[in-house]
């Protein structure tokens, strides 16, 4: 008798193929959702290409920047005395709140003498805060071993993270707006926010694990401390190195227009980045040998009462033979060509001074009628050099409003009538 045996068929093949494909279409989902909370909507076309490089060294400095505070907050609260039974409440209050209002008092200084020079020169004072919140850090680390000048380095500290604090708010405050292509700077900062969070959250995790390891170990502290600084000081260089910006300042132009001078061609934002300082000139002119770049040695705003009687006399000859139909005045004081600009005068007289004054800095060695050669220059090249700059990437639709960012703010003593 034959036996019949049931028969068992395959499930379809092609349901594994459509599982496999639901399951990574999830996986997407879950990830772009997870991408949205830290990177702008319409990311990475919504932002300038330096975005993503400036951004993952940015964090990386933070990083360490969050993992050091942990050393040099455990060692600020040894030295007010937490733990110890002589420390009274009242003294530690006392001391905190001198340290606080130290840095109050450092910031407002601070944006009274460098606030309006922050936004063009956002590469510069960006460095500059993080190596500023370094020093302070480091105060923070050496107060224990001075007891006795305790207060006096802690205000220091204080003082030299106040400089950060306003420096690096306002400087992030133009690279926002730097890398917004769709007027999505809001979007950008709020990224920018949970990007920090997260890096605040990772590094103060890790912070605490180091703090924990290296506890009653000095020359485990400082080791560490002064090995994540020097990664902090080589993130922040690195970070602002990436960056392209496209608008102009005192320094941006000196090298578009010697190069245009030597050459008749404009560079290009890329190009100028990699040739502008990133530190403050003082420090790199002393170990160069190089001559001095053309806008040291212009003045952007002259007040006319500080003309002596000579001055004023060639003054005023200049002002009927040379400036008839311009806004501004150009005075030649000691190698230093100073600008004088009419209060009714718009960014384009603005810019077009400032071209003329580097140019008449560029003719000063070679030529002694200097106001009748920079005219000529003027008059033959100055327009042409205007449209070069739209054609080499500095953006036309900003070139003569909101990226001549240099000091705007005259007062009314720097303008003549």
């Amino acid at each position: 008798m034959d036996l019949l045996l049931p028969s068992f068929s395959k499930p379809p093949l092609s349901l594994s193929p459509l599982l496999y494909k639901s399951k990574v279409n999830g996986f997407n989902h879950v990830w772009r959702r997870f991408l949205d909370a830290f990177v702008p909507e319409g990311f990475p076309g919504s932002v300038t290409p330096d975005y993503v490089p400036f951004q993952v060294w940015d964090s990386l400095q933070g990083l360490s920047t969050y993992i050091r505070t942990m050393l040099s907050t455990q060692a600020l609260l040894s030295a007010i005395g937490v733990g110890e039974k002589s420390a009274t409440i009242i003294g530690a209050t006392f001391q905190w709140f001198l340290r606080d209002l130290t840095g109050m008092l450092g910031g407002i200084l601070f944006t009274l003498y460098q606030g309006s020079n922050l936004d063009s020169n956002a590469k510069m004072w960006r460095l500059v805060a993080d190596l500023m919140n370094d020093l302070g850090m480091l105060m923070d680390l050496l107060s224990p071993l001075f007891p006795s000048a305790f207060i006096f380095i802690v205000c220091l500290g204080s003082l030299s993270r106040s400089f950060t604090s306003v420096a690096s708010g306002a400087t992030r405050a133009a690279l926002t707006q730097h890398f917004a292509l769709q007027n999505n700077a809001a979007d950008i900062a709020a990224k920018e926010g949970s990007q920090e969070t997260m890096a605040t959250m990772i590094g103060m995790a890790l912070g605490m694990l180091l703090a924990r390891i290296t506890t009653g170990n000095p020359v485990a502290i400082w080791f560490s401390f002064l090995s994540l600084t020097m990664f902090h000081m080589y993130a922040n260089y690195k970070a602002v190195r990436c960056l392209t910006l496209d608008s102009l300042n005192f320094e941006r132009s000196s090298i578009l227009l010697q190069h245009f001078i030597e050459s008749g061609q404009v560079l290009s934002p890329k190009q100028v980045s990699t040739m502008e300082h990133v530190l403050p000139l003082w420090t790199t002119l002393r170990l160069s040998k190089s001559a001095k770049p053309l806008h040291t040695n212009v003045k952007l705003g002259l007040r006319v009462s500080t003309l002596d009687h000579s001055e004023m006399a060639n003054f005023l000859t200049s002002a009927g033979s040379f400036y008839n139909e311009a806004k501004y005045l150009l005075v030649e004081r000691k190698g230093t060509v100073s600008v004088v600009v009419h209060k009714d005068s718009t960014a384009e007289d603005i810019l077009k001074s400032y071209i003329h004054a580097l140019v008449m800095v560029n003719l000063t060695v070679e030529q002694k009628s200097l106001h009748l050669e920079c005219q000529s220059w003027m008059d033959k090249h100055y327009e042409s050099f205007v449209q070069k700059l739209k054609l080499a990437g500095w953006k036309a639709g900003r070139l003569l409003s909101h990226s001549i960012i240099w000091k705007a703010h005259w007062s009314l003593g720097e303008k003549t009538d």
